[in-house]
């Protein structure tokens, strides 16, 4: 029988929940306009930039100050017609931008007409083409799908709130830009997901779109090969490239920037072997103080901001990173770096090895899927997914245009799809994937995270390891550990590690878990009595567990043989929450409270 305790403080509390509450996005089971979806859109989008942040005036009013009204309102336009064709424009660019402008200069008193446009003051784009006409508006519809260019209120108020929302999209883009993400991809990553988006899913959103280039999870040539783009993101104006960092173990340079090398990453990513190659000799030096046991195993993403992975690396032994896409695994891609200690030799995957296309993994889709979509995998899954207005968009604008549609409607559709992770379920219908589809391309068992309402299945599988990936490096422990082996897994999410080593028929006697979010203790808790006899002991705030309690579980257990942890993109509540800011800031990362572990743990049992 397994047993499980919790070492929290008492106060966790349990609520039920449904699988359909309210959240509902269309899937591969109901597409098209009967799918409602979580909003993961806002369409009070800026052209260029919106960026306007609030200063007090001579009034104590709020007003705006930011470059791009300033900007035009030096250029002579007044404020109020400034602020109005930002709100109007959209996301239709400086020259359409200037354009509403110009127009609403002319029609001067006319344009406020019950607080609202005159009929037909708003300029429009008319076209032959009925496909056309409706891709012009193609980012032009609210969430109830009105148009953003009428009924909008020119009133002191109106104008107010939306200086107000556009300096909390100010800060946003700004957390952003520090961490090395372009500005113009920020806006557009806050367009995508909403307003009230978490940094860390608005960073999470500007990886998959930035490597959303091809069929695959990403233009490889653009971002990790020495691309225009990959210079700009990894190294900003640093163009000078270096290998991994040489710093002798424990001159760990300051975490300003100032010591941080770009590191070049491998194109194509397969790690140090792949199961279908014949193993390569990969030179790996592990200083003294690095070899295991214990062993370890971090993950991050791979397209970190600038520095990190130098910083990770220096604080891990300086251990070369293991960087690898899981579309080598899986019908699904997922750039992520490992640092461990694991052997390199005898490695094997787990058996049956995952389908590797799509229309392999999900063959109900071949059917539908049109010639000219040449996606063989997903791009990296995320932790939202598209709005059911983007599926009917697609699907009214597919049934309007010829067969095959024009290559304009064709590329339109394509980055959606590929954004999204869209897939083929009808004639002209699309729908993202569903919880229970990204756990079986994750390697996850059917049914795992069930049980919780759909947002947070959509959020715990976004941010979780890809199992077979995982396991292909873990499965060294297997001849080693024949009795079986404790784990200290830090940031254990959905348990992904657990479930690596358990379809790895590599028994746990004992995991000591270390998970903020109450929802993905009760998903591993779940998974955990229903799979395991060892013992499972959760700990819920990673502050607490101190050097002296490590060396309590130490004494009782024996010792750990591994350390395992490194969520991706896990931002988790209370005090472990940080915000994607690299690895500095108030509350730093979780990354060094992993180190601090490690290091006492290593520390403990060598004495």
């Amino acid at each position: 029988m397994a047993h499980w305790v919790s070492d929290g403080d008492g106060s966790d509390s349990f609520e039920w929940d449904s699988d359909g509450n309210g959240e509902e996005a269309g899937s591969f089971n109901t597409a098209g306009a009967s799918s409602s979806a979580m909003a993961s859109t806002n369409t009070d989008a800026p052209g260029p930039s919106r960026r306007v942040s609030q200063v007090a005036n001579g009034n104590g009013k709020a007003g705006p100050s930011a470059s791009l009204v300033q900007r035009y309102i030096d250029m002579g336009f007044a404020e109020e017609i400034v602020v109005k064709a930002i709100k109007d424009n959209g996301d239709n660019g400086a020259d359409a931008l200037v354009e509403l402008l110009l127009t609403y200069q002319e029609l001067g008193n006319d344009l406020n007409v019950d607080n609202g446009f005159a009929s037909g003051c708003v300029p429009q784009t008319v076209d032959d083409s009925g496909d056309d006409d409706f891709l012009e508006n193609w980012d032009d519809l609210d969430a109830g799908g009105r148009s953003t260019r009428v009924a909008n209120s020119v009133d002191d108020s109106g104008d107010e709130d939306f200086l107000h929302e556009m300096s909390q999209k100010d800060n946003k883009i700004d957390s952003l830009v520090k961490m090395g993400f372009p500005e113009d991809e920020a806006a557009l990553a806050i367009t995508r997901c909403g307003q009230d988006a978490s940094i860390s899913v608005l960073a999470d959103s500007i990886y998959a779109s930035q490597t959303a280039g091809d069929g695959y999870c990403g233009n490889l040539s653009d971002y990790e090969d020495g691309g225009r783009n990959k210079g700009r993101f990894m190294d900003g104006n640093n163009k000078k490239r270096k290998r991994y960092g040489s710093q002798a173990l424990g001159s760990r340079g300051p975490l300003d920037g100032s010591a941080d090398e770009p590191m070049l990453l491998p194109n194509p990513m397969v790690g140090f072997s792949l199961p279908d190659q014949w193993p390569r000799p990969v030179n790996r030096d592990l200083p003294a103080l690095a070899m295991g046991p214990p062993y370890f195993y971090y993950e991050n993403v791979a397209l970190a901001p600038k520095g990190v992975w130098t910083i990770i690396s220096r604080f891990l032994y300086d251990i070369q990173p293991e960087f690898v896409d899981s579309k080598y695994f899986c019908a699904a891609a997922r750039k992520r770096g490992y640092i461990h200690n694991l052997p390199l030799e005898n490695r094997s995957p787990l058996l049956p090895k995952p389908p590797r296309t799509i229309t392999v993994a999900f063959p109900h889709t071949k059917r539908w899927w049109p010639s000219w979509d040449p996606r063989q995998q997903f791009n990296c899954l995320q932790t939202c997914v598209s709005s059911a207005k983007l599926l009917e968009k697609i699907r009214v604008t597919l049934t309007n245009s010829s067969d095959p549609p024009p290559p304009r409607v064709q590329k339109l559709v394509l980055e959606e799809c590929r954004k999204w992770n869209l897939a083929w379920v009808g004639l002209n219908k699309v729908a993202p994937l569903e919880p229970d589809e990204m756990e079986f391309l994750l390697g996850f068992p059917k049914d795992h995270t069930r049980g919780i309402c759909r947002t947070e299945r959509f959020r715990s599988l976004g941010n979780s390891f890809q199992v077979d990936t995982v396991a292909y490096h873990l499965s060294v422990l297997k001849d080693m550990y024949p009795e079986g082996m404790n784990v200290l897994s830090l940031f254990s999410g959905i348990g992904g590690a657990e479930v690596a080593l358990h379809r790895l028929g590599i028994r746990m006697k004992t995991v000591i878990s270390v998970e903020k979010s109450e929802v993905n203790r009760t998903i591993l808790r779940s998974w955990w009595d229903q799979t395991q006899t060892g013992t499972l002991i959760e700990i819920n705030d990673v502050q607490t567990l101190t050097s002296e309690r490590i060396e309590a579980y130490i004494r009782r257990f024996g010792g750990f043989d591994l350390v395992i942890g490194g969520s991706p993109c896990n931002n988790l509540a209370g005090s472990n929450r940080h915000h994607r800011n690299g690895l500095e800031g108030e509350h730093s990362s979780l990354f060094f409270q992993y180190v601090r572990i490690l290091e006492s743990v290593k520390s403990i049992q060598r004495l």
